[in-house]
């Protein structure tokens, strides 16, 4: 469920994963319209850089949504082969489900996402309203995320170092410069959205943000250096 769930960075723990679930529910690779990239960890990319190792789909670090889609549409014979368009069964579904959970009852405008599927928008406000009511109707779920943060992510992902240094936070990153986190204990949560999509900026605010709430205290370098490692500056967060 958190593989499922999750942006994963595309190593070996992922990869092994992604098939199992494959071989588990009968399904081919070669349904998966997610497209491919190159894995988001760096050290995999390096390993298979010097291993010669193909570069699939199930690298892909929506691999786990996409598998998770196919499953679902394989319990509900619904067709495979256009699983990721609007108007196929799953994502109207899905739609619909993201609206209920985020208590949207107006209209705002969909666009695809990188990973091929529909995609929806709305304001940040609901997107944290969206969270509370996950962790509130699907617990099995939210603990299988938060007992599993390097599978959900992985390498360099600030929504596993987030979890991975606290017990009652979970956390999502977007494209784009986007981060939710929420607190399980006490039931708050916020979004962040960075203007220019720094994913730099993005980490250093989120960290910032649940440390001076007394949620987690996660250190983290605000040191701004030269190449050849001098201390120039230093970012702060300016509320």
């Amino acid at each position: 469920m958190a593989f499922c769930s999750g942006s994963h960075a595309g190593e070996e723990c992922h990869i092994q994963i992604a098939k199992r679930l494959l071989n588990k529910t009968n399904l081919n690779e070669n349904l998966l319209k997610c497209g491919i990239h190159a894995p988001l960890s760096r050290s995999m990319q390096d390993k298979m850089l010097l291993q010669g190792i193909e570069i699939t789909a199930l690298h892909n670090n929506c691999s786990g949504k996409h598998i998770g889609f196919l499953a679902i549409c394989k319990k509900n014979n619904w067709n495979l082969d256009n699983y990721y368009e609007p108007e196929h069964p799953l994502q109207k579904e899905v739609k619909k489900r993201i609206n209920d959970l985020c208590e949207v009852n107006k209209e705002y405008p969909m666009t695809t996402d990188g990973c091929g599927v529909p995609i929806v928008s709305m304001p940040l406000d609901n997107l944290v309203i969206g969270y509370k009511n996950l962790c509130k109707e699907y617990p099995k779920l939210v603990n299988a995320i938060i007992a599993n943060p390097y599978i959900y992510g992985g390498e360099n992902r600030l929504d596993t170092e987030i979890m991975e240094h606290s017990k009652n936070l979970i956390a999502k990153v977007g494209a784009g410069g986007l981060c939710v986190v929420y607190n399980t204990k006490y039931s708050e949560g916020f979004a962040v959205k960075i203007n220019d999509a720094s994913m730099d900026a993005r980490r250093i605010a989120v960290l910032d943000i649940i440390n001076n709430l007394g949620w987690s205290n996660i250190n983290f370098d605000r040191n701004i250096k030269t190449l050849s490692g001098k201390i120039v500056g230093e970012i702060k967060v300016s509320y």
